[in-house]
């Protein structure tokens, strides 16, 4: 059995995602939320929602499976849409900023 939680358009860099994902991948449940909580940076906040909601959904498709049991089986963190804003610089430029965005998965399994 695996559930599937996605969470799309995240305001944060999908490289600063994956450093947080590469720490629970093929963790339990309990030592990923555990890991999550100790970690102090916006993104792990917002892949916590993701597990948890991964949880809530293999609890939907399986009403048995305990938490005990349930492992990340799948993270990852894909480029999303690259919104591009700009700045006034020196000398009447125009400068660019990328703000870039993320796509979230997480797939849990017993």
């Amino acid at each position: 059995m695996r559930a599937r939680a996605t969470a799309k358009w995240i305001r944060v860099s999908p490289r600063k995602v994956r450093l947080v994902l590469d720490l629970i991948r093929n963790k339990p449940y309990a030592e990923a939320t555990r890991l999550l909580n100790s970690c102090n940076n916006k993104s792990s906040r917002l892949v916590s929602e993701v597990v948890s909601s991964a949880k809530a959904n293999a609890k939907v498709i399986s009403p048995g499976v305990r938490s005990e049991e349930l492992y990340i089986r799948e993270a990852f963190a894909d480029g999303g849409v690259l919104m591009k804003r700009g700045r006034w610089r020196a000398m009447g430029r125009w400068c660019r900023i990328n703000k870039p965005t993320s796509h979230i998965t997480v797939v849990v399994g017993d």
